[in-house]
């Protein structure tokens, strides 16, 4: 599958837990119609396991799990336009290994600050905050940098409504310019035909 019969587009909505990546991917994913999957489901049986016994997952863990991910985007792409993928990705190598061999991805990044993201979790009905659990978030993410082309930022302070309304026109743009671009690779493989015929 080359990109350029695949136009088709995943986004990856990435950031630490608490920052709303599902309630918006959700909202976001019944607007526009898109497939949306949560990456947690992908876990192997021995990743649940352990996590159930109370035990952080090591990247050794997590190498399987990520490259289900990576096989699990190339198959929305098959009859999706667009797909949501919820996947905190927070180090750049998880992100390589999401974005490998792979053109037609592009990250969602959720980010709000520790005191946000913590106020939020603590006012969540039923849910117990572990504050140990966000400052380890915290120490593992390697925020995007300028090098990461492929990665978008959204500002998760607005409303859920307006994040989700952000998060569209950030999908809008991204799949405009890419509509863009391909046309403009189109033109200029037939310009390049017609010169040789």
């Amino acid at each position: 599958m080359s990109d350029t019969q695949q136009p088709n587009h995943v986004f990856v909505l990435m950031g630490v837990s608490g920052s709303g990546k599902s309630a918006v991917a959700s909202g976001v994913a019944r607007k526009l119609g898109a497939a949306f999957l949560d990456g947690d489901f992908l876990h192997p049986r021995a990743n649940i396991i352990k996590m159930a016994q109370g035990h952080a997952l090591d990247d050794d863990d997590r190498q399987p799990w990520l490259k289900a991910l990576n096989d699990a985007i190339f198959a929305m792409q098959r009859t999706n336009p667009a797909s949501l993928l919820v996947c905190s990705a927070l180090k750049k190598s998880y992100r390589d290994i999401l974005r490998d061999g792979n053109n037609n991805l592009s990250f969602l990044y959720m980010k709000g600050d520790f005191d946000l993201i913590e106020s939020r979790l603590k006012a969540r009905k039923g849910h117990f905050f572990k504050p140990q659990m966000l400052i380890s978030q915290f120490e593992t993410l390697e925020e995007p940098t300028s090098d990461e082309k492929d990665v978008h930022y959204i500002d998760i302070k607005p409303d859920l409504d307006n994040v989700i309304k952000n998060v569209i026109k950030a999908i809008e743009h991204i799949q405009s310019v890419n509509h863009a671009e391909a046309v403009d690779h189109i033109e200029t493989v037939d310009h390049i035909s017609e010169g040789h015929s």
